[in-house]
């Protein structure tokens, strides 16, 4: 499936108050989905000495699956297509990668 499919299928299923116009609804639902991500991944350090079992990484899936759809709810929120999302970040880290400055500090480097 392509950015643009996904974006436009997940919007089907956008049901929360004044979606259409609402960016701060997508964004507090990123917050929450991204710490449940790290919130598992914290318990595999602590519970499973690092250990990535095949069941934590299916959960893992399901997790990012829904860190994925409040990241296209945002994007349709701000009139932003993923897709083009998608390609401005690569362009931005080739771009860094180029320059030697992956690591470090900042958003402009």
């Amino acid at each position: 499936m392509d950015f643009r499919s996904y974006q436009q299928r997940s919007r089907e299923t956008a049901v929360y108050p004044d979606a259409g116009s609402n960016p701060i609804y997508p964004t507090l639902g990123l917050c929450g989905e991204s710490g449940e991500v790290a919130d598992k991944v914290k318990k595999v350090l602590r519970d499973r000495g690092g250990v990535f079992t095949d069941e934590v990484v299916q959960a893992l899936r399901l997790e990012l699956g829904d860190v994925l759809w409040y990241v296209a709810q945002l994007a349709t929120e701000l009139d932003l297509d993923l897709a083009d999302i998608a390609a401005a970040n690569l362009e931005k880290l080739a771009s860094r990668a180029a320059r030697q400055v992956i690591g470090g500090d900042g958003d402009n480097r």
